[in-house]
C-alpha cells in the first residue's frame, strides 16, 4: 500500500465542505482540519503509484474550493500504535 500525505489550501469559506467532497473520494482514507500554513490534510492510500496522479491530481485538485496541494509520498510508518492495533485484532479486553 503506497500512502501520500496531501496538505491542502482550500477557500476559507468552503473549507466544512471540501473537507467532506475530499472524505467520500476514493482512496482518501481519512482528512483533517488542521491549524498551522495549510487548511486539511488528506491521507491518500493506492495499490500503485500511477493511482496517485489520479486521485490527487484527477479528484482532489479538481474538487471546488482547493486552492493548492503540496503531496508527501511516505516511504515508511514507524507507529506504535498501529503496531499495538494489528497484534490485538480479535482479540477481547480482559478485565
Amino acid at each position: 500500500m503506497i500512502t501520500a500525505i496531501v496538505l491542502i489550501d482550500c477557500a476559507t469559506d468552503s473549507i466544512p465542505e471540501v473537507a467532506e467532497t475530499l472524505a467520500n473520494l476514493p482512496n482518501v482514507s481519512e482528512v483533517y482540519s488542521v491549524a498551522g500554513h495549510v487548511d486539511l490534510i488528506a491521507i491518500v492510500r493506492v495499490r500503485e503509484y500511477e493511482q496517485i496522479a489520479e486521485v490527487i491530481a484527477g479528484s482532489i485538485n479538481k474538487t471546488p474550493g482547493v486552492i493548492d496541494t503540496d503531496t508527501h509520498i511516505a516511504f515508511r510508518a514507524y507507529s506504535k500504535h498501529d503496531l499495538e492495533g494489528a497484534f490485538a485484532i480479535g482479540l477481547d479486553d480482559a478485565d
